[in-house]
């Protein structure tokens, strides 16, 4: 696992980030070629999903606050091929087994009760992974927060 993806997974809501250390060995494991996984989006503040809501051409439906990003429920993948080069191709099999290596970590990320953008019908957001079971942003807008973390009570 690289630095930026450790980084990431410290910014997750405390709750899931043992389980995302998990998911993201398990994919580096089975991935066996040239592709590693990286976390290159985790927890977003309001701001930062609001800039990422105004982007043309558009790469998301969510204003701040909106998001599972902005309460630490959500990453996005890149596959980080030979150490250096970043591909969000999703049919690529870097490992020869067969299988596209972005399929292989969608599998495991559902193991973990993790959806995926790319099943989404009206907007697919193919790097995305959201953990299921803390309900939608509506719902997770409405918890407590710990005052000293500012991550929401679950």
């Amino acid at each position: 696992m690289d630095a930026t993806t450790k980084k990431k997974i410290e910014t997750l809501h405390p709750s899931v980030r043992e389980e995302m250390i998990k998911i993201v060995n398990e994919c580096n494991s089975v991935l066996t070629g040239k592709s590693q996984v990286r976390i290159c989006e985790a927890l977003r503040t309001f701001a930062e999903q609001d800039e990422l809501f105004k982007k043309k051409p558009k790469v998301t439906n969510a204003k701040g606050g909106q998001s599972i990003h902005n309460y630490g429920f959500a990453v996005d993948i890149v596959m980080i091929i030979d150490g250096k080069i970043a591909s969000w191709d999703t049919h690529k099999d870097w490992d020869g087994d067969k299988v596209a290596d972005w399929d292989e970590c969608v599998k495991i990320f559902a193991k973990y009760g993790w959806s995926w953008g790319g099943n989404w019908t009206s907007f697919k957001d193919m790097p995305h992974f959201d953990k299921i079971g803390f309900g939608n942003w509506r719902v997770l807008s409405t918890k407590k927060r710990d005052s000293k973390t500012n991550y929401i009570i679950v």
